[in-house]
């Protein structure tokens, strides 16, 4: 089948104009073929596993639904050839899919499909394209099964694609490779970052049965000073303030506005009244203290009734972006382990519970650059997770707009 089909909606100059060459549909029969073959003679190669995050990946190393198949019969697994794609027909829907780029064979699973295409079809154009939304609704289409739904071979085969001349393939396989590569580096910054996080958090506060860190800015030497949460924190009350906007509360971001979280909670207008103010540097205790429940907020607004908001009781004192950090740490939240009690789904916290815990803290000077530090660490966070989002949302786009 060669139907002429229009344009994609974004082409390469060189590729685009009044003497540009329309894209054909192909059905994958005829641009594929089946090349898996079971391991028969049982030879050692290394063993692999699909995912949807990876694609291949060695199967010691990571498991697809957390199992281990080691010790199946690896005589009925297949072969994977260099430069074959291989997917689980089961959870194709998500991404399962992998295109093995190394010099050696491998082996997959029994349950796998293996295949491989043809010299009309660059691969790396094909890679793409079956990361694409064009591609998941002939998934949508064929798919079989139940309970469970599965994409075999054969239906892969009834499908089709819009295929242009092999050197256009290319290139666009070579951008989104490139754009690839891209959001590899920025998730790498930003794993390193959120690494280097978490290091400096352990060695910039002390240690169980310490009063020391192990890391410390220049000029600070006195040991920390050891206070109970009741001499430092207050709980406060203030209500009645209908002008401020609903916050809610979250472990990971802190308060946010209710109305830029994309949930409709319904809460009655007239209890709002008794809702509480929540001011800048102070804290919250929320219903989700399995995760921590302490809160933070950049921003003024009324929370639930049901939630206590912490302030200090000397702010001349201390310094709220120090606390943050204290507040929001694993060590923290498994030390909260010991003055938590089962509520609904989750568990809450007593003030009175909390007032009791203790905490080593040092002085003002050097809480405030403790401070700076994570809010500076924070900010390269920020930065570099835009920047994953942004080339991840460019691909998302161009994938729906570079293939037809």
């Amino acid at each position: 089948m060669r139907e002429k089909i229009r344009q994609p909606k974004v082409r390469f100059k060189e590729f685009a104009g009044e003497n540009a060459h329309p894209w054909e549909q192909r059905k994958f029969d005829e641009i594929t073929f089946h090349s898996g073959e079971k391991n028969k003679e049982n030879l050692p190669y290394e063993s692999y596993s699909i995912t949807n995050e990876d694609g291949f990946v060695p199967q010691d190393e990571k498991f697809e639904n957390g199992g281990s198949m080691k010790n199946a019969d690896k005589s009925m697994y297949y072969i994977v050839t260099p430069n074959s794609f291989a997917y689980n027909p089961a959870r194709i829907n998500v991404g399962s899919i992998g295109y093995h780029k190394l010099a050696q064979n491998v082996i997959v699973s029994s349950l796998y499909e293996v295949f491989k295409t043809t010299d009309e079809v660059d691969d790396s154009f094909l890679w793409q394209w079956f990361k694409s939304e064009k591609f998941q609704r002939f998934i949508k289409l064929y798919q079989e099964g139940g309970v469970r739904l599965y994409f075999y071979y054969d239906k892969l085969c009834m499908s089709h694609i819009a295929l242009p001349k092999i050197e256009e393939q290319e290139k666009i396989g070579l951008f989104f490779k490139n754009i690839d590569n891209l959001i590899t580096l920025h998730q790498r910054e930003l794993e390193n970052t959120k690494d280097l996080k978490n290091t400096m958090l352990s060695k910039m506060f002390p240690k169980e049965g310490s009063i020391v860190p192990e890391i410390r800015f220049a000029g600070f030497t006195d040991p920390w000073e050891q206070r109970k949460a009741g001499d430092i924190f207050k709980s406060v009350s203030d209500k009645g303030h209908l002008d401020l906007p609903v916050l809610s509360a979250s472990q990971e971001l802190g308060m946010i506005r209710r109305d830029e979280i994309g949930i409709d909670i319904k809460y009655d207008e007239k209890s709002i009244n008794t809702y509480k103010r929540v001011k800048p540097g102070q804290f919250v205790i929320h219903l989700r203290s399995f995760q921590g429940g302490f809160a933070w907020s950049d921003i003024e607004g009324i929370t639930s009734p049901a939630y206590t908001v912490l302030d200090f009781k000397e702010p001349e004192k201390q310094v709220s972006k120090f606390w943050k950090e204290v507040l929001t740490s694993t060590t923290f939240i498994k030390r909260l382990e010991t003055v938590t009690y089962g509520i609904r789904d989750g568990r809450s916290i007593s003030f009175t519970d909390f007032s009791s815990l203790k905490f080593n803290l040092p002085n003002f000077e050097e809480q405030s650059k403790i401070g700076k530090f994570f809010v500076q660490l924070d900010n390269l966070i920020t930065l570099h997770q835009r920047e994953l989002e942004t080339y991840q949302n460019l691909k998302k786009t161009m994938l729906e707009k570079m293939f037809v």
